[in-house]
């Protein structure tokens, strides 16, 4: 970790919060590898009922800093070697890192959210924006195409018409049009206010089951019909008859307010 993310722990809310605000939260290689490791981190902890990512100063994210990655020989050579991978390299664990974390992670969206911010905000479960934030995947005024995750994350949320369409113009959307659109789950005049109360919600409900819900809808989103019921299946297994199961069946029908124990899934 370094002072480009700041991870905060409260109970069992995490916010991880993107700190240059001078520049934008414009994404170097340093903020890369502190977005990366947090990720990492907030996996393995279980505590964690919730994640929140934000940006601290005027915008959530304005992308990535051209001016830092391309300025550097050394970033541009990392950047072309990871082009070479067979495998999801670092710059797409930007994003897809936070769908393996077994917790909800909620994206607060305000200002900009620029090329490699809209990606970071994709791989949340759950994004809040601002009615005029200001979004776009804007790697073609670069020359570029979205390669931190955003083509496989926005196949989840829009008909291959309009990424096509957001990719190749590189239109500016406000926060309210994105939600018409289906980039951002809600908008919000305070997003982490929201976010707040959205964590208080899945605070009543077991660690185990909502960690499975996530990775469930994932495995099913990426599969067929026979791979989504095949998911369910396996998923549900890992569930039934556990410890906060059991607690989760008896505070519904035996009315008590009994505390759930530590997450198991994805432990």
């Amino acid at each position: 970790m370094n002072d480009r993310v700041r991870v905060e722990i409260s109970g069992s809310l995490a916010t991880v919060t993107l700190n240059r605000a001078d520049k934008h939260n414009g994404m170097d290689m340093a903020m890369l590898d502190a977005v990366r490791g947090a990720a990492a981190r907030l996996r393995k902890d279980k505590r964690v009922r919730t994640v929140l990512l934000r940006g601290d100063g005027p915008s959530f994210c304005a992308g990535l800093d051209f001016k830092s990655v391309f300025g550097s020989a050394r970033a541009m050579v990392t950047g072309f070697a990871a082009l070479r991978s067979p495998v999801r390299n670092r710059f797409q664990d930007w994003s897809m890192a936070w769908r393996e974390v077994p917790a909800p992670v909620i994206a607060c969206i305000h200002g900009n959210c620029f090329g490699a911010g809209i990606q970071l905000a994709l791989g949340a479960d759950v994004r809040i924006a601002t009615p005029d934030a200001k979004l776009s995947v804007m790697e073609s005024k670069w020359g570029l195409i979205p390669d931190m995750g955003g083509a496989a994350l926005l196949r989840e949320l829009v008909p291959i018409d309009l990424a096509k369409e957001l990719a190749m113009s590189g239109r500016i959307l406000s926060g309210a049009e994105a939600h018409e659109l289906g980039l951002v789950s809600h908008v919000a005049g305070d997003p982490v206010d929201a976010a707040h109360k959205l964590a208080a919600e899945f605070e009543t409900r077991s660690p185990d089951a909502v960690a499975a819900a996530k990775f469930l809808m994932q495995d099913a989103f990426d599969s067929g019909e026979t791979g989504a019921l095949a998911a369910e299946r396996r998923w549900q297994r890992k569930l039934i008859g556990s410890r906060n199961q059991r607690i989760a069946v008896a505070r519904n029908l035996e009315n008590k307010d009994l505390p759930y124990g530590p997450r198991r899934i994805g432990a």
